[in-house]
């Protein structure tokens, strides 16, 4: 993993995914104490930054794989990505997902015209689901960020980070990132490192699963004892990934662990103040940015909103619970 991949993966993306804009409001910057410059990937194709990845994967396979077809895994958003990826290059999909994923994902996927295989996330592995399947189908394997060409894609959220960032004169020396298995971390400190070194990024999880923030703690990958019971299950995983830790051991900085009520807050706080509809995995690092303030470092910080695929239940729950605090 090097620039260069991601460079290539922005040249393969350009008019393809959105380039996101950087928001501000200075709400919002009351309430977290310093400015705050949100990257919505929640406005990009699919509703998260997904898409990059499987855009930057699906575009570097031979014209042989891209007919026979490709499989994911996911709880929903890298299954979207993939779907609308495949479907833009003519290649059939099938995404792994779990039974307990949010309806609209699933719905979404189907929609996009993938083939969606459920399978339960506490007695079964998906692992194991997806490579027989690609065995026996003769299909891509596409992983949802322990895979070269999909962390360079979400890398290109990072080169257009450092841009902007430059642009609208934020002297941030932390970016604040959802994370999951750590691709889209990954990618973004690698992008951090070549363009603008000051800066450093920082994984975010939720409060018991907190399998990343372990892992840099102790320079060693850790699993996390559960795999379901937070409402960010977009960035639920059972451990980093080994191509991705490496990467964060490398060069990312502690983490930071939000409660979910928390990821609520920041979903009202994100909706009344900068207009947009984030998921509770997605609001993660901007409830961060917002309540955990003693542990950033710079007098700006970045977040990144990496979703926006919410379940109306889940949405509404946050607006009835903290509206009025927004």
């Amino acid at each position: 993993m090097n620039i260069d991949m991601i460079e290539a993966a922005a040249g393969r993306i350009k008019g393809h995914a959105r380039r996101t804009p950087l928001l501000t409001s200075p709400f919002v910057d009351k309430i977290a104490g310093r400015r705050v410059f949100l990257k919505p990937e929640a406005l990009q194709h699919t509703g998260s930054f997904k898409f990059r990845g499987a855009w930057s994967a699906l575009s570097a396979l031979d014209a042989e794989a891209v007919k026979a077809g490709v499989i994911a895994f996911s709880s929903g958003n890298h299954a979207q990505g993939v779907a609308l990826a495949a479907r833009e290059h003519g290649a059939s999909a099938v995404i792994v997902m779990p039974a307990d994923a949010p309806a609209m994902k699933i719905e979404n996927t189907r929609a996009l015209g993938a083939e969606v295989v459920l399978y339960d996330r506490t007695t079964e592995d998906r692992d194991e689901i997806g490579a027989r399947l690609a065995a026996e189908r003769g299909l891509t394997l596409i992983k949802p960020f322990d895979e070269p060409q999909v962390i360079a894609g979400q890398g290109t959220i990072g080169l257009e980070i450092v841009e902007q960032a430059a642009d609208l004169g934020a002297n941030a020396r932390d970016v604040l990132v959802c994370c999951g298995g750590g691709g889209l971390i990954s990618g973004i400190a690698l992008a951090l490192e070549a363009k603008a070194p000051a800066m450093r990024a920082r994984p975010v999880e939720p409060v018991g699963f907190d399998d990343v923030t372990r892992s840099l703690a102790t320079a060693q990958i850790q699993r996390n004892a559960q795999l379901a019971g937070s409402i960010c299950d977009a960035i639920i995983t059972p451990q980093p990934g080994d191509l991705t830790f490496p990467i964060m051991n490398r060069l990312c900085g502690a983490g930071i662990t939000v409660t979910d009520e928390d990821c609520l807050r920041a979903m009202a706080v994100a909706f009344a103040r900068l207009k947009i509809v984030l998921e509770p995995g997605g609001a993660i690092a901007l409830a961060a940015a917002l309540y955990h303030g003693d542990k950033i470092e710079g007098e700006d910080v970045i977040a990144v909103a990496s979703g926006g695929n919410v379940d109306a239940e889940v949405f509404q729950r946050a607006l009835s619970q903290y509206g009025n605090d927004a």
